[in-house]
């Protein structure tokens, strides 16, 4: 699994969003992004594709890169590595990538083969914690400023659940990066290790 981005010759940081793309969120995470000069990653559930087709394209439109976070959120913890299976499956009729991100991190290790077969699997090593409906948009901000450093890759979340948060740390967080020379582009495909990679 993969916890660092790639080394550029530039500072980098890899902003990531998961679990859209939704109305209530995404729309505005690009506006913002768009304003700030940044690129990200997008780790998208299929059946929000599905539903929100235009935001997807948007996404694309506008020069970041997608991951698949399988089609209904589903723990690995909870699941059969055949249902796994499904669940990646079913989201790629939809997302166009070999990036994959297990939804809250959880994958047993059978699921794990599986899937490194045919993804390269983006983890992190900054969790801004926006998910959190106990921690303040203060302390987002400081759970990633304190700790993002060069090939940081960053999870925030375009969801309803985590736009209080978000809102009040995102542009701070934006501004905060750009003054300590980083750039922020997307994770893309074809940049890791090669391996053999083979359909699901």
């Amino acid at each position: 699994m993969i916890w660092k981005g790639p080394k550029r010759e530039e500072k980098t940081i890899y902003l990531t969003f998961d679990d859209g793309p939704v109305p209530e969120a995404t729309p505005w995470v690009l506006d913002v992004l768009k304003s700030y000069g940044a690129k990200a990653t997008f780790f998208c559930v299929g059946e929000n594709v599905r539903k929100h087709p235009e935001i997807y394209l948007r996404i694309l439109e506008e020069g970041h890169t997608v991951g698949n976070h399988t089609h209904t959120h589903q723990s690995g913890y909870h699941c059969s590595i055949e249902e796994y299976k499904e669940e990646v499956k079913n989201a790629s009729a939809y997302i166009n990538s070999s990036l994959f991100r297990p939804p809250y991190g959880k994958i047993k290790r059978s699921q794990r083969k599986m899937i490194n077969n045919t993804y390269d699997i983006i983890m992190w090593d900054v969790l801004s914690g926006d998910f959190d409906v106990k921690i303040s948009a203060d302390r987002c901000k400081k759970n990633v400023l304190n700790h993002i450093q060069d090939r940081s890759i960053v999870v925030f979340h375009d969801s309803v659940k985590a736009m209080p948060r978000l809102r009040g740390c995102l542009e701070e967080i934006l501004a905060e990066i750009n003054l300590r020379g980083f750039q922020c582009v997307p994770l893309e495909a074809g940049t890791f290790a090669e391996r053999h990679k083979t359909e699901i």
